[in-house]
């Protein structure tokens, strides 16, 4: 099942280990993460980017994921990291740059 997703701001989400990420996503997928967070699945969420433009390399990154992976409903019983190939990390690197994130 495909998902059909807009991506539109950058989060940095902790996972319970005290390591971080960067993910491109979107307000309902950072409620998910929010509540992951409340279930324990992941220790924080929070946003450092609203509104990013929808660039090429954002297009791109979005057709990656909503070929590849489903949004997660409310019952999730635990919190899917999206995996990345090296093309989509350089594609997340090119975002945090366009976006001046870094």
């Amino acid at each position: 099942m495909k998902s059909n997703e807009v991506l539109t701001l950058i989060e940095e989400i902790t996972r319970n280990d005290g390591t971080k990420y960067v993910e491109i996503s979107n307000m309902v997928q950072n409620g998910r993460a929010e509540l992951a967070a409340e279930r324990g699945f992941i220790k924080e969420v929070r946003i450092l980017q609203l509104n990013i433009p929808h660039s090429a390399h954002v297009a791109k990154y979005e057709k990656y994921i909503n070929e590849n992976f489903v949004m997660p409903d409310e019952n999730m019983d635990h919190f899917e990291e999206w995996t990345k190939t090296d093309e989509m990390k350089n594609e997340i690197a090119v975002i945090l740059k366009e976006n001046h994130i870094g």
